[in-house]
């Protein structure tokens, strides 16, 4: 075990042989990216060789981390952060050979039907996946029989009525978009196009939500109390693994319609040209 015990947890020992110093220079979000890729992959049955979609990698720490860890090959897809950079952060970890960075949206991924053997997603779906549509969308990119993973922040059980008073000050309109685990199996299964294979919450997520918050952001005052007073009453992180069935045949994507030649036509009844 490392003698710096930053971010050193037994129930992460993969996570734990990595450097704390790597682990928040790369850090891209509200999660510690190794923690939640190493809970998703628990339920993932990831094996060398196998295509891998890391959806809104961030700065593709999870990519690495799935590349090293399961020898998996990673296409790493992220809108906001540089493909340019994640690619030097790839080589310097010697991984260049399996993980591929690219700067796409996760509504336009420039990918063919059936490319992946599995999805990934850490601590990014909320930001598209609430959408009632993207499902079908994401789905057509997995095999079927394939599993699609997501895992990071969400709710412990939805808000009912009015926020509780004590995450006011924290939240803000975009965190509308935290669900709970049974929200998204619902939302999931609702569609037919994926068997659900979990949908669960990470025991004590809360306070690893808070170690992490204290070691990357320690003046991030505001969530850390938010997190203090909740200790798991609402705040958590959430995790759902599916497979697509092959059986419910998918919405075509339209992102276009085919043009046809403008014939002018009467407006009003009566009018005559």
């Amino acid at each position: 075990m490392p003698s710096d015990k930053r971010l050193v947890s037994e129930r992460f020992p993969r996570s734990s042989q990595y450097h704390p110093d790597w682990v928040l220079a790369n850090a891209s979000g509200g999660a510690n990216a190794l923690w939640v890729t190493e809970w998703l992959t628990t339920a993932l049955d990831l094996r060398p060789g196998m295509r891998v979609l890391d959806l809104g990698c961030g700065r593709a720490s999870s990519s690495i981390f799935l590349r090293r860890e399961f020898g998996v090959q990673v296409w790493a897809v992220d809108l906001w952060f540089s493909a340019s950079e994640n690619m030097q952060r790839i080589k310097d970890a010697g991984v260049e050979d399996g993980v591929f960075p690219l700067h796409a949206d996760a509504r336009a991924l420039p990918f063919a039907p059936d490319f992946f053997d599995a999805v990934a997603c850490i601590d990014a779906f909320p930001y598209f996946g609430t959408d009632d549509l993207y499902l079908n969308y994401l789905a057509r990119f997995v095999k079927p029989g394939g599993p699609v993973g997501i895992a990071g922040a969400g709710l412990v059980r939805e808000v009912e009525g009015g926020l509780p008073d004590h995450l006011r000050e924290w939240w803000t309109q975009d965190l509308w978009c935290l669900h709970s685990a049974a929200w998204w199996r619902q939302h999931w299964e609702r569609t037919g196009i994926m068997t659900i294979d979990l949908a669960d919450t990470m025991p004590e997520g809360w306070q690893r939500w808070l170690d992490w918050q204290r070691a990357v952001a320690p003046d991030n005052d505001v969530e850390i109390r938010a997190l203090e007073a909740d200790r798991g009453s609402y705040l958590g992180y959430v995790r759902l693994v599916g497979r697509r069935n092959g059986r419910t045949p998918l919405a075509d994507h339209i992102v276009s319609i085919q043009a046809q030649i403008y014939a002018k036509k009467p407006l009003l009844r009566g009018d005559d040209y």
